[in-house]
């Protein structure tokens, strides 16, 4: 492992502030809707892209950023990400007409791009094997879940307490801080013995097929899944990304080397992760629905709603980062996927008449202590065992599996809920959000499926002989 000079635990703070920013844009915009709306004099049609524009380019370049932190070096893709994001997110402030916000989200997305493989890169090659990655990727796990509940409440206090630039204005300080604090301390990694050379029609074909696969999912809302238009948007993905595997196959430098799928370890964090990603994606998503239109709560008292989720991840997270190892991470991976099934079918029971505290509280709290250990140990699983120069690749597949995964199963669950929902009755839209969940239920499960499957005792032993070789000592 490469010598630091500088303590790893405050490189672990600065790359989770970067984080941080980045989860929480994806969800903070969420409240601030009506009001960006009726200021910019924006359509229905267009609203949608304030937060598709986003999740469209940080999806789609999540895995040319991975690879390119490898090749360029990690902290150099990671401060330019840092820059470009804050940039974007000044510009989305002082945008004075939807085209100019739409378009510095979608800048905001490819600087989220970049931040966040080359973060999970760092953490991996600064913290080596054993209970000090543990507790490091727990604190991660904690950010990356509970940034997006933290969101929805940032998003409705600044909204409400000033006005929606402010939801943006609050990055540009937080950027410039990281910037300059990790410019000093965090250490650059790279892929020493990589070919200079980049893959450039690779990194066309990928981007171009993620992205394209990312609208096809997102259009399908408006347009259906049987119109001529999502067909031939996803037949078009398909031909790119064919047209990749045929490119990388051949390739003297490729952006990707496909003989990383054979660590099968790597192989199956990342269906399991696609698959909770389709989950968790929408349990936020019509849990806001139910808790506003249902319950009739503001966007400051729904977004502090989602706070018991945060704490329940980071006891999880903190657990799972702990303990997990010395237990085994497939059967903590595995409880963790039963509680939050079971939490998302508990809300297949939420009633029309129902409360927050009696109906909705217990299912976010078991899903939060479900989830919160799935990640750290899906995390553990797909970054062990590969060496230093393989983790940005690693790292950008790992959050490409998530967002790819979200933004599928959202598509999905929102066609089958509004396929049972005849109108915009409360009783019609929680008969919809029953449906909905329930199909969030069916992606946990099939992630459980794919859990006990894919991977076997032996594809973890080396995490959890790493953890008895540095047992964790907890403080009395």
């Amino acid at each position: 492992m490469r010598r630091h000079s500088t303590n790893p635990w405050v490189i672990l703070v600065l790359i989770c502030f970067a984080q941080f920013m980045v989860v929480l844009d994806a969800t903070v915009v969420n409240v601030a809707l009506p009001s960006i709306q009726k200021d910019l004099g924006m359509s229905e049609a267009n609203l949608q892209w304030v937060v598709n524009a986003y999740a469209l380019v940080f999806g789609g370049f999540l895995l040319l950023g991975g690879r390119a932190g490898d090749l360029l070096g990690r902290k150099r893709l990671f401060l330019g990400g840092v820059v470009v994001f804050t940039a974007a997110s000044l510009l989305d402030g002082l945008s004075t007409s939807s085209a100019m916000l739409i378009g510095a989200r979608a800048l905001q997305g490819l600087g989220a791009a970049f931040i966040s493989p080359a973060a999970l890169a760092i953490i991996s090659t600064t913290f080596k094997e054993g209970s000090d990655r543990a507790k490091a990727l727990g604190v991660w796990a904690a950010i990356a879940i509970g940034g997006s509940a933290v969101g929805l409440v940032l998003g409705g206090a600044l909204t409400q307490a000033f006005s929606w630039p402010w939801i943006f204005f609050i990055n540009v300080p937080v950027g410039i801080a990281v910037f300059f604090a990790s410019l000093r301390l965090v250490p650059e990694s790279k892929d020493e013995v990589a070919h200079r050379s980049f893959d450039i029609p690779g990194a066309v074909t990928v981007t171009g097929g993620l992205m394209t696969l990312v609208y096809a999912i997102v259009q399908t809302e408006t347009k259906g899944w049987g119109s001529t238009t999502t067909i031939v948007t996803f037949l078009i993905a398909v031909a790119l990304l064919v047209g990749f595997v045929l490119i990388e196959q051949r390739a003297k430098a490729p952006l990707v080397r496909l003989s990383i799928f054979r660590v099968r370890s790597l192989r199956g964090a990342n269906v399991v992760m696609f698959l909770v990603g389709s989950g968790l994606f929408a349990m936020f998503f019509f849990n806001s629905l139910y808790i506003q239109r249902v319950l009739g709560y503001g966007p400051l008292e729904a977004g502090l709603s989602f706070l018991p989720f945060t704490a329940g991840i980071m006891v999880s997270a903190g657990l799972a980062s702990a303990y997990g190892p010395r237990v085994g991470v497939r059967l903590t991976s595995a409880v963790g996927l039963v509680l939050g099934t079971a939490g998302l079918l508990l809300l297949t029971q939420i009633p029309v008449d129902g409360t927050y505290v009696a109906n909705v509280l217990p299912a976010l709290l078991l899903v939060s202590l479900g989830l919160g250990a799935v990640f750290v140990s899906l995390t553990l699983v797909a970054t062990t065992g590969l060496e230093d120069d393989d983790q940005g690749l690693a790292s950008g597949l790992f959050n490409t599996s998530q967002q790819i995964g979200g933004a599928l199963g959202l598509a999905i669950l929102s066609t089958i809920a509004a396929s049972h929902t005849a109108d915009s009755s409360a009783e019609q839209l929680v008969n919809g959000f029953h449906w909905a969940f329930a199909g969030g239920a069916v992606f946990l499960l099939g992630a459980l499926v794919a859990l006990l499957t894919m991977l076997r005792q032996s594809d973890v032993a080396r995490i959890e002989q790493t953890a008895e070789d540095h047992p964790v000592t907890v403080a009395a």
